[in-house]
């Protein structure tokens, strides 16, 4: 099999969609806020790879650099392990030689490291404008008021938080303060067991789909049990007697990326592939995950492709620089993304080679760029959370 990019069906052709792919459309089936960016940049200029590479050899074990899935792979190259946010961010904390973490990925991310390393050490961020647009949904004035609405309820004593790993050091310090834990899609299911042993409610931060997704297709909820609180509305949009029945009270959050695909994304890619498996992550909206043959996070999504069998065909919903980089990855399998339009994780891709070898070579000069630090009180109370989860069976 050839390796081209027709082959791997990664790339979108033609439709009327097109205009999306230049950023100056938004589909009206999407979520509000969702929209795609345009096609990939391009490659950056090959004498940066010579800079890079000099500029990391002259630091040596000094620095350790941290490349999430997300990222392209002109940085991906240059990464000393990939991973997930939270899996980087223990390796970070098991590097304690290291004066420099270097996390290419974004905001929230460099935080986690922060919080979860040493004092010696110090997390840098290489564009401090790569934040994420689901972290952005929840802030802690909002999110402040929520608990005040739950507490005029009378609810907020039988609440117990769980706030998504994406999102701010503020939200993980507001869950840990108030007696919750932090999750990964890889372990939301165990986290919402456990919360559920502590209380009779869930307020989950803050991407509604991966809160929804969990209680329904692995605690059996139903969707009658999941209320939406939308924090630009009075009392999130909720009566009294809507927070008193719910057993899951899910924030007005979602990733741009994720809530891309839908079930006409579905539907399309079964109709055009036979026989394909459609793989798609659990921040996907709900008719999506429940039209998926898989649904897991990026970690397995990984080993899915790993484990499949030669010839076989896939459709991965979620992000267009891992489909891409799994296509190439597996030559013998016909790997698609699951939509026609591409859509990639725009504040992700601001980490790009040029802001790597600034920040390389200014370490190398002795400058300290783009320092993410997480003050102690936060870090007090994020940590708390955070060390919840680690402690979950």
């Amino acid at each position: 099999m050839t390796t081209t990019t027709e082959t791997y069906g990664v790339d979108p052709t033609p439709t009327p969609l097109a205009l999306l792919l230049l950023g100056r459309e938004a589909d009206p089936n999407s979520e509000r806020g969702v929209e795609c960016p345009g096609d990939l940049p391009p490659a950056s200029d090959p004498d940066l790879v010579a800079r890079a590479r000099a500029a990391k050899a002259a630091l040596g074990d000094r620095v350790f650099i941290l490349g999430h899935h997300y990222q392209r792979d002109e940085v991906i190259e240059f990464a000393d392990v990939t991973g997930d946010s939270f899996k980087l961010a223990r390796d970070a904390a098991n590097k304690p030689e290291a004066e420099y973490i270097v996390f290419c990925g974004v905001h929230f991310m460099a935080e986690s490291a922060d919080i979860l390393t040493s004092s010696a050490q110090q997390v840098i961020l290489p564009d401090l404008a790569a934040g994420c647009s689901m972290a952005d949904m929840a802030t802690a004035e909002q999110v402040a008021e929520c608990w005040d609405v739950l507490t005029e309820a009378g609810v907020a004593d039988v609440t117990v938080p769980v706030s998504y790993m994406n999102s701010s050091a503020d939200i993980k310090a507001f869950t840990g303060k108030h007696g919750g834990t932090i999750c990964t899609s890889s372990n939301a299911e165990r986290a919402l067991t456990w919360a559920y042993e502590q209380g009779q409610k869930v307020l989950f931060l803050p991407d509604q789909h991966l809160g929804r997704n969990t209680a329904v297709r692995d605690l059996g909820f139903s969707l009658d049990d999941c209320v939406l609180y939308n924090p630009h509305k009075p009392n999130g949009g909720l009566t009294v007697e809507q927070l008193r029945n719910a057993k899951m009270i899910l924030w007005r959050g979602h990733c741009s990326v994720h809530g891309r695909f839908s079930l006409d994304s579905v539907n399309d890619v079964r109709a055009r592939i036979p026989g394909v498996n459609v793989l798609v992550h659990p921040e996907c909206k709900h008719e999506v995950v429940a039209a998926a043959d898989l649904v897991g996070s990026t970690e397995y999504i990984i080993k899915a492709l790993d484990a499949a069998e030669p010839g076989s065909k896939w459709a991965i919903g979620t992000e267009l620089n891992l489909v891409r980089r799994l296509a190439k990855a597996h030559p013998d399998k016909e790997v698609v993304f699951l939509d026609r339009a591409v859509c990639f994780c725009s504040t992700m891709n601001r980490i790009d080679l040029p802001h790597l070898v600034w920040t390389l070579e200014s370490l190398v000069e002795g400058r300290v760029p783009n320092v993410i630090t997480v003050d102690p009180e936060t870090e007090k109370y994020a940590k708390a959370a955070l060390d919840r989860m680690l402690a979950l069976p």
